[in-house]
């Protein structure tokens, strides 16, 4: 393992700086407004629990069938450049509508045109970045592609400490126009890039994965936690403590950590193997899950970020490989796949806390048990898979 080597030779690889810069970008949007969006709507347009979960799971609903449907066709197409530029067109119509919604009604059309496109940004992207790595650094893809994941994390990570200031000085608009520009700069970006051709899938650059429903279906439940984890972690925070500014100074906290973890982890799933790594990342999680769900006080939520940074690490680095290996031959729509799987986690995981009044950390048991019986069946799996070689052999 010779990570500055492989780094070195990653910053060579021609047009990688706009992949770079593009998913910096990108995170830097996201950044911007995933800690106060839930915190906006509720405390910027007044809407209620149930209008805010509504509004994030239509919007979901509507991404995830955009987006496994445009996974159909995507390898069919030469190019697919120009449906992350369309879907960042749409993104930003629907951001402006948002800024100016006053009602439910009004929030919930600007959230679906915002983010139901959105899918196809992340997805495609990855999709171009996989074909344009297996053809210009054949040797180091896999790593190339975490590294660019990781980039995006180094842009949540600025976004994240952008907004908390953009908040203090605009409120919530700042927040806002900020995540407008952050996809403008990126449309800029993708104009100018130049994308390569798909690789002979017959070359034996890409080793695929055996095909696995139940690491599909924890890798769902894994996603369901963590997205229950991303919507109402912010509101638990802010109705314990009373500071919105604080999640952003906590998610910051962990885009540090996932940076570091994110490149050992893409090294060690090579090593050792992505389910192995996905299952130990696993137990960093419902560790984590626990102590939320215990009401601790501030330092414990920033003095636990370490370990869910690497689950979140793994999660949408090593994982996102992963999958993508199950549908090695047609690499638009694994990339697909991938996003449709965690945009379902999503749904899942925004509707399952109203089992629970309000926004209590008792919320946190619900990922607590989703995290433990993906668990199970990870390790059941690797049970099972380990006694066939002894069945052959006897």
């Amino acid at each position: 393992m010779n990570v500055f080597k492989d780094f070195k030779d990653f910053l060579r690889i021609k047009g990688a700086w706009y992949l770079l810069v593009g998913l910096f970008l990108y995170g830097i949007g996201t950044g911007i407004l995933a800690p106060m969006n839930a915190v906006y709507m509720s405390e910027g347009i007044g809407l209620s629990k149930v209008q805010i979960a509504s509004i994030f799971s239509i919007s979901v609903l509507m991404n995830m069938a955009i987006t496994i449907m445009v996974g159909f066709i995507s390898d069919k197409m030469k190019r697919k450049k120009p449906l992350p530029l369309f879907a960042l067109i749409l993104c930003m119509i629907g951001l402006i509508l948002y800024m100016r919604a006053d009602t439910f009604v009004e929030a919930l059309i600007g959230m679906i045109i915002a983010v139901a496109p959105s899918g196809l940004i992340m997805g495609q992207f990855f999709a171009m970045a996989r074909n344009h790595f297996m053809r210009l650094a054949p040797n180091i893809f896999e790593i190339a592609q975490i590294w660019l994941r990781a980039m995006m994390s180094v842009g949540f990570f600025v976004g994240l400490l952008l907004g908390a200031n953009l908040f203090l000085i605009a409120s919530f608009k700042g927040i806002l126009i900020g995540n407008l520009a952050g996809y403008f700069l990126l449309f800029v970006l993708l104009l100018l890039y130049k994308e390569y051709d798909p690789v002979d899938v017959e070359s034996n650059v890409s080793k695929g994965e055996a095909f696995s429903f139940i690491m599909l279906f924890a890798l769902l439940l894994l996603g369901c936690a963590d997205s229950l984890r991303g919507l109402y972690l912010q509101l638990v925070v802010v109705n314990l403590f009373e500071k919105p500014q604080i999640m952003s100074y906590l998610w910051s906290v962990q885009a540090v950590f996932e940076l570091l973890f994110m490149t050992f982890a893409g090294y060690w799933a090579m090593k050792f193997g992505s389910k192995r790594v996905i299952l130990l990342s696993s137990f960093c999680a419902l560790i984590t899950y626990t102590i939320y769900s215990t009401s601790p006080p501030l330092f414990v939520f920033f003095l636990v970020q370490p370990l869910y940074s690497f689950y979140v690490s793994v999660l949408y680095g090593v994982a996102m490989g992963y999958v993508q290996r199950m549908f090695h031959t047609k690499i638009g729509f694994g990339s697909s796949i991938y996003v449709f799987l965690f945009q379902m986690a999503s749904l899942i995981g925004y509707i399952l806390p109203f089992l629970i009044k309000g926004y209590s950390p008792q919320i946190f048991i619900i990922p607590s048990i989703l995290v433990g019986v993906g668990i199970l069946l990870m390790g059941g799996l690797a049970l099972k898979n380990r006694q066939k070689p002894m069945t052959l052999s006897a």
